[in-house]
């Protein structure tokens, strides 16, 4: 392990207020930190919303496989805010240290999009990352078609309840839904859901209830689970065998476990198109298009999302309260006058330790 100290002379620096991961599985501390300078190719930020999403919790533990291995760094991976000429955007993946949970960040200009007028920036925040998770692999991986039949598995998270929504929004003809929690599971079909499959049966009864659709055909399998309901699910597809289309399996999740037991001969007896889809399997220039196609599409589509509006200052308690079926997003918090959300001078030399070691193994999609 390698352990950087750097002493910086911030007296001419100028500090804002960011949620600031200081160590891999620590949780982020509302704290001063540098407010960042934008370099030719990038936009200044002032951040009014940035959502608390599976994704950047992984990075600020150091588990998912895009996460940052140095530290100090500013959590979140996206969120809403204005440039100086007071232009409203959705922005995502900030170059570390810099992050989307700060009064003020820094983004690549090929990594914002406008929002529309009508809508509001806590609701971008909150929809962006879960909603994309489905749009992305609909659009890019499966190559959705209208008049297609969907299996959403884990559909009871917000990420889920998008999904089922997006996929009717994008012309599906049946939704089939799984999930672990009966009473949420009962709400999708206001959602639209057409079917819904308890994953808390018997493996018997899972395994008949899952090769009975298959068999009446399912071409799109969304998986935000993995481990063992996705064995289940691809063992009673080969079971159908080639009798039906062939079916598009997109992993975007990995809930239930990181692994499966997958023989290959399963591949090889059934017309399954396994595939992932997240970043780095689809280009991130490509990823922010899509969100913007989902952001235009949100009124239009009634997407819904369950939310809850934090502000920043509250991140250390929020963070582990946070839950899966709502989204909580975080806001800049009403302070003083004194200490609005303007950014202040230092007034003081400070150490910032940087730990350079590599972060621990990551294994989580997405």
């Amino acid at each position: 392990m390698c352990i950087m100290h750097i002493t910086s002379g911030l007296e001419s620096k100028t500090l804002m207020k960011a949620a600031l991961v200081r160590g891999a599985g620590q949780t982020p501390v509302y704290a001063d930190f540098p407010r960042p300078n934008p370099s030719a190719e990038e936009k200044l930020i002032k951040v009014t919303a940035a959502a608390l999403s599976p994704l950047t919790k992984g990075r600020a533990s150091g588990q998912h496989y895009s996460s940052a291995s140095h530290f100090p760094f500013v959590a979140g991976v996206d969120g809403v805010g204005r440039f100086a000429d007071g232009t409203r955007v959705y922005f995502a993946l900030p170059e570390p240290p810099n992050g989307a949970m700060a009064e003020f960040t820094v983004v690549s200009a090929d990594r914002c999009v406008p929002l529309p007028e009508d809508l509001e920036d806590v609701t971008a925040a909150a929809i962006a990352n879960p909603g994309m998770s489905s749009w992305v692999a609909y659009k890019r991986r499966a190559k959705l078609k209208a008049g297609e039949t969907v299996l959403i598995n884990g559909a009871t998270g917000a990420a889920g309840r998008l999904a089922v929504q997006i996929a009717k929004h994008l012309g599906a003809k049946k939704v089939i839904a799984t999930g672990r929690n009966p009473e949420s599971l009962r709400t999708l079909a206001s959602l639209g859901a057409d079917v819904t499959i308890a994953l808390g049966e018997d493996q018997a009864a899972l395994e008949s209830n899952f090769r009975k659709e298959f068999a009446s055909g399912i071409d799109v399998v969304i998986d935000y689970l993995w481990g063992k309901s996705a064995e289940v699910l691809l063992n009673a597809r080969a079971e159908v065998g080639g009798e039906v289309g062939p079916t598009r399996y997109v992993e975007v999740g990995a809930a239930s476990g990181a692994q499966i037991n997958l023989p290959g001969a399963l591949l090889r007896s059934s017309a399954i198109e396994l595939m992932g889809s997240g970043i780095g399997s689809v280009p991130s220039d490509c990823l922010v298009a899509y969100i913007g196609e989902l952001l235009q599409a949100t009124i239009a589509g009634g997407f819904k999302i369950a939310v809850k509006s934090v502000p920043l200052s509250e991140v250390e308690t929020a963070w582990s309260c946070d839950d899966n079926a709502t989204r909580s997003v975080f806001t800049c918090s009403k302070r003083r006058k004194s200490e609005g959300c303007s950014p202040r001078p230092a007034r003081r030399r400070r150490v910032v330790t940087l730990n350079t070691t590599s972060s621990l193994n990551k294994t989580e999609a997405l």
